[in-house]
Protein backbone atom coordinates (compact mmCIF):
# COMPACT_ATOMS: atom_id res chain seq x y z
CA UNK A 1 0.00 0.00 0.00
CA UNK A 2 1.68 3.34 -1.06
CA UNK A 3 0.50 6.33 0.38
CA UNK A 4 -1.29 8.22 -1.57
CA UNK A 5 -0.19 11.94 -0.37
CA UNK A 6 2.65 11.30 -3.16
CA UNK A 7 0.17 11.69 -6.00
CA UNK A 8 -2.06 14.65 -5.07
CA UNK A 9 -1.04 18.09 -3.74
CA UNK A 10 1.15 20.18 -6.36
CA UNK A 11 4.82 20.86 -4.29
CA UNK A 12 7.00 17.90 -5.07
CA UNK A 13 7.65 17.55 -1.31
CA UNK A 14 3.92 15.29 -1.02
CA UNK A 15 4.06 15.36 -5.12
CA UNK A 16 5.22 16.24 -7.87
CA UNK A 17 6.68 18.16 -10.35
CA UNK A 18 4.74 21.53 -10.35
CA UNK A 19 5.88 24.16 -13.04
CA UNK A 20 9.01 26.03 -12.25
CA UNK A 21 9.00 29.28 -13.68
CA UNK A 22 11.52 31.08 -14.46
CA UNK A 23 14.53 29.87 -12.47
CA UNK A 24 16.47 33.33 -12.27
CA UNK A 25 16.83 34.66 -8.19
CA UNK A 26 17.67 37.99 -7.72
CA UNK A 27 20.95 39.53 -7.97
CA UNK A 28 21.76 39.44 -4.21
CA UNK A 29 25.15 38.29 -3.00
CA UNK A 30 26.06 34.79 -3.85
CA UNK A 31 26.49 31.92 -1.16
CA UNK A 32 29.40 30.26 -1.96
CA UNK A 33 29.89 26.02 -1.34
CA UNK A 34 32.02 26.16 1.65
CA UNK A 35 30.26 23.44 3.33
CA UNK A 36 29.90 20.50 1.14
CA UNK A 37 26.21 21.81 -0.20
CA UNK A 38 25.52 23.26 -3.64
CA UNK A 39 26.07 27.13 -3.87
CA UNK A 40 23.40 29.95 -4.01
CA UNK A 41 24.25 31.33 -6.27
CA UNK A 42 21.53 34.23 -6.85
CA UNK A 43 18.58 35.14 -4.36
CA UNK A 44 20.96 34.11 -1.52
CA UNK A 45 18.94 36.60 1.06
CA UNK A 46 15.69 35.16 3.23
CA UNK A 47 13.18 36.06 1.15
CA UNK A 48 14.54 35.95 -2.17
CA UNK A 49 13.80 33.19 -4.92
CA UNK A 50 17.43 31.42 -4.83
CA UNK A 51 19.31 29.93 -7.65
CA UNK A 52 21.17 26.82 -6.89
CA UNK A 53 24.41 25.33 -8.76
CA UNK A 54 25.09 21.84 -9.35
CA UNK A 55 26.29 19.70 -6.60
CA UNK A 56 30.00 18.99 -7.15
CA UNK A 57 31.31 15.20 -6.74
CA UNK A 58 30.06 12.49 -5.03
CA UNK A 59 27.09 13.78 -2.67
CA UNK A 60 26.96 12.84 0.73
CA UNK A 61 25.14 9.71 2.28
CA UNK A 62 23.51 11.00 5.37
CA UNK A 63 21.03 14.16 5.72
CA UNK A 64 22.69 17.33 5.57
CA UNK A 65 21.62 20.26 6.75
CA UNK A 66 23.13 24.16 6.34
CA UNK A 67 21.80 27.12 8.10
CA UNK A 68 21.93 29.91 5.80
CA UNK A 69 20.62 32.51 8.02
CA UNK A 70 19.22 32.02 11.40
CA UNK A 71 16.02 33.66 12.24
CA UNK A 72 15.16 34.60 15.81
CA UNK A 73 11.89 33.53 16.09
CA UNK A 74 11.07 29.68 18.22
CA UNK A 75 12.35 26.65 17.26
CA UNK A 76 10.15 24.22 14.83
CA UNK A 77 9.03 21.13 16.96
CA UNK A 78 7.27 18.41 16.32
CA UNK A 79 3.42 18.83 15.79
CA UNK A 80 3.89 22.52 14.87
CA UNK A 81 2.06 23.41 11.91
CA UNK A 82 4.68 25.62 9.87
CA UNK A 83 4.49 27.53 6.37
CA UNK A 84 7.43 27.68 4.23
CA UNK A 85 8.87 28.61 0.91
CA UNK A 86 11.36 26.37 -0.95
CA UNK A 87 13.30 25.71 -4.17
CA UNK A 88 13.90 22.01 -4.93
CA UNK A 89 16.92 20.72 -7.14
CA UNK A 90 18.22 17.52 -7.79
CA UNK A 91 21.98 17.49 -6.74
CA UNK A 92 22.87 16.49 -10.51
CA UNK A 93 21.02 18.77 -12.04
CA UNK A 94 21.07 22.93 -12.49
CA UNK A 95 17.32 23.64 -12.62
CA UNK A 96 15.11 23.24 -10.02
CA UNK A 97 11.79 20.81 -10.27
CA UNK A 98 9.67 22.62 -8.00
CA UNK A 99 9.38 25.81 -6.06
CA UNK A 100 6.38 27.72 -4.05
CA UNK A 101 8.15 31.27 -4.46
CA UNK A 102 6.86 31.13 -8.36
CA UNK A 103 3.63 30.38 -6.97
CA UNK A 104 2.97 32.85 -4.45
CA UNK A 105 1.88 30.91 -2.01
CA UNK A 106 3.51 28.77 0.69
CA UNK A 107 3.42 25.52 1.55
CA UNK A 108 2.15 24.41 4.92
CA UNK A 109 3.18 21.42 6.70
CA UNK A 110 2.93 19.74 10.09
CA UNK A 111 6.45 19.25 11.61
CA UNK A 112 7.10 15.42 12.17
CA UNK A 113 4.02 14.03 11.00
CA UNK A 114 5.02 12.05 8.01
CA UNK A 115 3.06 14.11 5.65
CA UNK A 116 6.36 14.60 3.43
CA UNK A 117 9.18 12.77 2.92
CA UNK A 118 11.59 12.08 5.45
CA UNK A 119 14.23 13.99 4.65
CA UNK A 120 11.69 17.48 5.58
CA UNK A 121 10.62 16.25 8.70
CA UNK A 122 13.30 15.58 10.19
CA UNK A 123 15.99 18.63 8.61
CA UNK A 124 13.18 21.14 9.29
CA UNK A 125 12.58 20.07 13.17
CA UNK A 126 14.68 22.72 15.49
CA UNK A 127 15.27 25.39 13.27
CA UNK A 128 14.00 28.81 14.27
CA UNK A 129 11.55 31.07 12.54
CA UNK A 130 13.10 33.36 10.23
CA UNK A 131 15.92 31.07 9.22
CA UNK A 132 16.66 30.10 5.66
CA UNK A 133 18.36 26.59 5.45
CA UNK A 134 19.67 24.75 3.08
CA UNK A 135 18.70 20.53 3.06
CA UNK A 136 20.96 17.88 0.89
CA UNK A 137 18.53 14.45 1.10
CA UNK A 138 19.61 11.32 0.06
CA UNK A 139 17.39 9.27 -1.90
CA UNK A 140 16.42 7.00 1.36
CA UNK A 141 15.09 10.10 2.81
CA UNK A 142 13.30 11.77 -0.14
CA UNK A 143 11.71 9.63 -3.15
CA UNK A 144 14.06 6.40 -3.09
CA UNK A 145 14.79 3.93 -6.50
CA UNK A 146 10.96 5.08 -7.44
CA UNK A 147 11.69 8.48 -8.18
CA UNK A 148 8.77 10.38 -8.82
CA UNK A 149 7.48 12.15 -11.22
CA UNK A 150 10.44 13.48 -13.43
CA UNK A 151 12.65 13.20 -10.27
CA UNK A 152 14.75 10.23 -11.46
CA UNK A 153 15.14 6.95 -9.30
CA UNK A 154 17.72 7.85 -6.40
CA UNK A 155 18.43 10.87 -6.91
CA UNK A 156 20.04 13.42 -4.24
CA UNK A 157 17.81 16.57 -3.61
CA UNK A 158 18.23 19.52 -2.40
CA UNK A 159 16.29 22.33 -0.96
CA UNK A 160 16.53 25.86 0.24
CA UNK A 161 13.48 26.30 2.63
CA UNK A 162 12.81 29.65 4.30
CA UNK A 163 10.87 29.05 7.59
CA UNK A 164 7.83 31.58 7.75
CA UNK A 165 6.38 31.10 10.61
CA UNK A 166 4.95 28.24 13.00
CA UNK A 167 2.23 27.89 15.42
CA UNK A 168 1.11 25.04 18.29
CA UNK A 169 -2.63 23.41 16.51
CA UNK A 170 -5.95 22.82 18.63
CA UNK A 171 -6.30 19.64 18.93
CA UNK A 172 -7.49 17.13 16.21
CA UNK A 173 -10.92 15.32 16.76
CA UNK A 174 -10.28 11.97 16.20
CA UNK A 175 -13.28 10.96 14.56
CA UNK A 176 -16.57 12.74 12.40
CA UNK A 177 -19.10 13.44 14.66
CA UNK A 178 -22.69 14.90 13.38
CA UNK A 179 -25.76 13.32 12.69
CA UNK A 180 -25.94 10.06 10.20
CA UNK A 181 -27.48 10.58 7.29
CA UNK A 182 -29.24 7.48 4.99
CA UNK A 183 -26.80 5.83 2.65
CA UNK A 184 -30.35 4.67 0.32
CA UNK A 185 -28.31 4.58 -2.99
CA UNK A 186 -27.16 0.78 -2.66
CA UNK A 187 -25.25 1.06 -6.26
CA UNK A 188 -23.05 3.44 -3.89
CA UNK A 189 -20.36 2.24 -1.64
CA UNK A 190 -21.30 2.12 1.88
CA UNK A 191 -19.82 4.00 4.26
CA UNK A 192 -19.42 2.75 8.16
CA UNK A 193 -20.78 5.53 10.27
CA UNK A 194 -18.51 4.11 13.81
CA UNK A 195 -17.00 7.26 15.55
CA UNK A 196 -14.07 5.75 17.33
CA UNK A 197 -11.43 6.94 15.63
CA UNK A 198 -10.94 3.58 14.07
CA UNK A 199 -11.19 3.01 10.01
CA UNK A 200 -15.04 2.95 9.01
CA UNK A 201 -15.63 -0.03 6.50
CA UNK A 202 -16.00 0.57 3.14
CA UNK A 203 -18.14 -1.87 0.80
CA UNK A 204 -17.90 -1.14 -2.86
CA UNK A 205 -20.59 -3.12 -4.66
CA UNK A 206 -20.45 -5.51 -7.95
CA UNK A 207 -21.96 -2.90 -10.13
CA UNK A 208 -20.21 -0.58 -12.73
CA UNK A 209 -18.82 2.57 -10.99
CA UNK A 210 -20.79 6.25 -11.80
CA UNK A 211 -19.54 8.08 -14.62
CA UNK A 212 -19.77 11.59 -12.46
CA UNK A 213 -18.39 12.80 -9.28
CA UNK A 214 -20.07 11.10 -6.31
CA UNK A 215 -19.82 13.37 -2.89
CA UNK A 216 -21.93 12.60 -0.30
CA UNK A 217 -22.51 13.03 3.89
CA UNK A 218 -22.37 9.68 5.52
CA UNK A 219 -21.94 11.85 8.41
CA UNK A 220 -22.63 15.57 8.81
CA UNK A 221 -21.23 17.77 10.87
CA UNK A 222 -21.88 21.00 11.89
CA UNK A 223 -19.08 22.93 11.56
CA UNK A 224 -17.86 25.83 8.79
CA UNK A 225 -18.44 24.62 5.16
CA UNK A 226 -15.01 23.99 3.53
CA UNK A 227 -13.88 26.93 1.19
CA UNK A 228 -11.79 25.64 -2.07
CA UNK A 229 -8.76 28.18 -0.26
CA UNK A 230 -8.40 26.34 2.98
CA UNK A 231 -6.22 23.71 4.44
CA UNK A 232 -7.64 20.87 5.71
CA UNK A 233 -7.19 17.92 7.91
CA UNK A 234 -8.50 14.31 6.90
CA UNK A 235 -8.24 10.80 7.74
CA UNK A 236 -9.07 8.49 5.30
CA UNK A 237 -9.51 4.90 3.77
CA UNK A 238 -9.00 4.55 -0.26
CA UNK A 239 -9.82 1.89 -2.50
CA UNK A 240 -10.02 1.07 -6.10
CA UNK A 241 -13.45 0.22 -7.61
CA UNK A 242 -12.23 -2.62 -9.53
CA UNK A 243 -10.89 -4.67 -7.25
CA UNK A 244 -11.67 -3.25 -3.80
CA UNK A 245 -8.26 -3.03 -2.68
CA UNK A 246 -7.29 -0.31 -0.19
CA UNK A 247 -4.63 1.77 -2.25
CA UNK A 248 -3.74 4.39 0.96
CA UNK A 249 -5.25 4.65 4.48
CA UNK A 250 -4.34 7.17 7.27
CA UNK A 251 -5.32 4.51 10.02
CA UNK A 252 -3.14 2.29 8.76
CA UNK A 253 -0.08 4.79 9.26
CA UNK A 254 -1.82 5.73 12.60
CA UNK A 255 -1.82 9.59 11.28
CA UNK A 256 -3.73 12.29 9.90
CA UNK A 257 -3.10 14.31 6.42
CA UNK A 258 -3.32 17.94 5.52
CA UNK A 259 -4.49 19.38 2.42
CA UNK A 260 -4.31 22.36 1.55
CA UNK A 261 -7.20 22.54 -1.00
CA UNK A 262 -5.69 24.90 -3.67
CA UNK A 263 -2.67 22.55 -4.60
CA UNK A 264 -4.23 19.48 -4.42
CA UNK A 265 -4.09 18.05 -8.47
CA UNK A 266 -7.19 15.75 -7.99
CA UNK A 267 -9.90 17.43 -9.18
CA UNK A 268 -12.78 15.21 -7.52
CA UNK A 269 -10.80 15.54 -4.43
CA UNK A 270 -10.67 19.20 -4.23
CA UNK A 271 -14.43 19.47 -5.39
CA UNK A 272 -15.43 16.74 -3.19
CA UNK A 273 -14.49 18.07 0.14
CA UNK A 274 -15.36 21.71 -0.85
CA UNK A 275 -18.45 22.80 0.69
CA UNK A 276 -18.78 20.32 3.22
CA UNK A 277 -18.59 21.08 6.64
CA UNK A 278 -15.84 20.37 8.95
CA UNK A 279 -16.51 17.94 11.47
CA UNK A 280 -17.92 15.20 8.68
CA UNK A 281 -17.32 12.07 6.97
CA UNK A 282 -18.17 12.08 3.22
CA UNK A 283 -18.30 9.17 0.52
CA UNK A 284 -16.14 10.17 -2.57
CA UNK A 285 -16.23 8.29 -5.84
CA UNK A 286 -13.97 9.79 -8.13
CA UNK A 287 -13.57 9.02 -11.77
CA UNK A 288 -10.74 8.55 -13.85
CA UNK A 289 -11.37 11.37 -15.37
CA UNK A 290 -10.52 13.88 -11.89
CA UNK A 291 -8.35 11.49 -10.97
CA UNK A 292 -5.40 10.17 -11.87
CA UNK A 293 -6.24 9.72 -15.61
CA UNK A 294 -5.37 7.58 -17.85
CA UNK A 295 -1.90 6.44 -16.90
CA UNK A 296 -0.40 4.40 -14.41
CA UNK A 297 0.65 6.29 -10.88
CA UNK A 298 2.50 4.77 -8.03
CA UNK A 299 0.81 1.66 -8.78
CA UNK A 300 -2.84 2.71 -8.90
CA UNK A 301 -3.62 1.54 -12.09
CA UNK A 302 -4.79 3.50 -15.24
CA UNK A 303 -8.13 5.06 -15.67
CA UNK A 304 -8.90 3.59 -11.82
CA UNK A 305 -11.99 4.73 -9.85
CA UNK A 306 -11.08 6.51 -6.65
CA UNK A 307 -13.07 5.48 -3.61
CA UNK A 308 -12.44 7.49 -0.53
CA UNK A 309 -14.49 7.27 2.83
CA UNK A 310 -12.99 10.44 4.34
CA UNK A 311 -13.10 12.48 7.53
CA UNK A 312 -12.94 16.24 7.61
CA UNK A 313 -11.91 16.84 11.53
CA UNK A 314 -10.57 20.38 11.13
CA UNK A 315 -10.03 23.58 8.95
CA UNK A 316 -7.12 24.66 9.84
Amino acid sequence: MRRLAGLLVVPLLLLSTAACGDDKGSDSATVESTNGVPAITAGAKFGEKPTLAKGVGTPPKDLKVVVISEGKGPKLKKGDEAKVNYLGQEWDEDKPFDNSFDRGEPFALAIGAGSVIKGWDQGLEGQKVGSRVELVIPPDMGYGASGQGDIKPNATLVFVVDVLEAKTPKPVPPSAKGTVVPQDDKTLPQVGTNTDGKAPSLDIPKNDPPKKLVSNYVIEGSGAAVKPTDTVVVKYVGKLWKDGKVFDSTYAQNTTQTFPLGQLTLKGLKDGIAGKKEGSRILLVIPPDQGLGDKEQGGIPANSTLVFALDILQIK
